[in-house]
């Protein structure tokens, strides 16, 4: 019995697996908090509140099961930063992955020779870094009590076992890891103003960060002793729980952001792509992947402006067909892969006295497509080889989407049968690890596959053509902002 938990930017999953079959599954949401514009906080008690509710609704719903658990393991949205102090009280909001205040100590530190070499990234205005920079610079009487900058997922951890862990794909995205080497770099930190002192211990994903403390056992009804291993970053989480773990396996997502991962044997970075290269949760593996910031967060913002529920619009559009004229740039919060920008904004170019809902449905669909070719064609720039892709998240549940989307790729998409196969799964999966010994490759396999989403030839030189009209945009939105 392994529990794997994921913490997301608006909840937390849990899911209590025996054997890699799920026996029980629990959700609890919080809020993110915007006090200013490009701010994004969140309070990591939040967290701790939401995993008493999940820890509780397993145990509820599968009280043998859980009481027998032989170990936790938790995925967590990255590049957040938890600042405690050297009583492990949180100093301040955790600042979140979306948020951009750090922008311009993001730009400075990347600047710096050996930066990006050393990272295998650009440092962009999310990671972890340039935040502690921006905290140095606007909020110094906190940033002089900061005994340790943790991850969030590594928070709850240390909540569970008292220990200042983290581990490598999670470290990865902070800007302060070698991740060739896959270790601190001090040069690194020093060019963000930190200290080695001031790092979590460092530990591969299947490693151990300790126990659950006997008191915190108690509570919530585990095992005494169990063991709480590393975890990962959401993303390589996710790989985990879909087997995406070396050369030639990838994976597409549609979800809140938009992600295209690809698993790589060997270190293999190229920052002036904008991809990201992160080292994976298991040992001796990396990843690759491009980051769309606004995937299904596009269509949900189309249906808050027409007051329609997302599946209702997608629902309106009949058989897949051509692009029509009108583009849709998805850059509602910035955008990562290719261009680094936090400061670009989204627009329709094309439209005309005859647009109607459906064809502003249509191109936003396709917009966000376009802009995951954007990191397909990244990741192909890199060396990665993908042949096709597993297709999940939220937004590939709707057929016209996925078929959209393996046109626009021209890229054969393999929908996952229903089942538990995310980021928590994969946390769990890692658990097993962790504590068996056992090879990842024999643990982390694929999931049934239900069927395959092939590119639709009669549209590809429409999609084609679309595209090559989509990547030219960039530079003249970006001139009239």
């Amino acid at each position: 019995m392994y529990i794997g938990l994921d913490l997301g930017t608006s909840g937390l999953r849990g899911i209590l697996v025996e054997d890699a079959a799920p026996l029980a599954v629990a959700e609890a949401t919080y809020a993110v908090s915007n006090p200013h514009d490009g701010w994004s906080e969140q309070d990591p008690g939040d967290w701790l509140a939401a995993a008493h509710s999940v820890f509780g609704a397993l145990r509820e719903d599968a009280p043998e099961a859980f009481a027998a658990t032989k170990g936790i393991a938790i995925s967590g949205h990255m590049h957040g930063a938890v600042l405690l102090d050297e009583g492990g009280v949180v100093l301040r909001p955790c600042i979140l992955w979306n948020d951009t205040r750090a922008h311009a100590e993001a730009a400075q530190m990347d600047e710096t020779d050996g930066v990006r070499a050393l990272s295998g990234n650009i440092v962009f205005p999310g990671f972890t870094a340039p935040k502690l920079i921006w905290v140095a610079n606007h909020e110094p009487h906190i940033f002089g009590s900061v005994a340790t900058a943790m991850l969030p997922k590594d928070y709850v951890n240390y909540w569970l076992t008292g220990e200042r862990a983290t581990e490598m794909s999670d470290a990865a995205g902070t800007s302060w890891l070698d991740v060739g080497a896959r270790n601190w770099s001090e040069a690194l930190l020093t060019a963000g103003g930190m200290k080695p002192d001031q790092m979590p211990r460092l530990i591969e994903g299947t490693g151990t960060v300790g126990q659950v403390r006997d008191a915190l056992a108690d509570e919530l009804g585990l095992p005494q002793g169990t063991p709480v291993i590393a975890g990962g970053a959401d993303n390589a989480a996710a790989a985990c729980g879909v087997g995406v773990m070396g050369e030639g396996d990838a994976f597409v997502s549609l979800g809140t952001s938009g992600v295209m991962l690809a698993g790589r044997d060997a270190y293999a970075p190229l920052p002036e792509s904008a991809v990201h290269t992160f080292c994976h949760a298991v040992p001796d593996k990396w990843y690759q992947m491009g980051v769309v910031l606004a995937a299904t967060d596009s269509l949900n913002w189309l249906g808050r402006v027409f007051g329609a529920e997302p599946a209702a619009l997608t629902d309106e559009l009949g058989a897949l067909a051509a692009p029509g004229p009108m583009q849709f740039y998805p850059y509602l919060a910035g955008e990562r892969t290719p261009h680094n920008d936090s400061h670009i904004r989204g627009g329709f170019t094309g439209l005309g006295i005859a647009t109607d809902r459906t064809d502003m449905t249509r191109a936003v669909l396709a917009g966000v497509c376009f802009a995951l070719r954007d990191s397909f064609e990244a990741l192909k720039f890199t060396g990665a080889k993908i042949d096709s892709a597993l297709a999940i998240g939220g937004g590939t549940r709707s057929d016209h989407w996925t078929a959209m989307l393996a046109t626009a790729l021209d890229l054969p998409l393999e929908r996952p049968a229903q089942g538990e196969f995310g980021a928590a799964m994969g946390a769990a999966r890692i658990a097993m690890c962790g504590v068996t010994g056992a090879d990842p490759a024999s643990v982390m396999t694929k999931p049934a596959i239900a069927e395959t989403i092939d590119p639709d030839p009669s549209l590809r030189d429409a999609y084609e053509e679309a595209y090559e009209t989509y990547r030219a945009g960039y530079s003249h939105l970006k001139a009239m902002q």
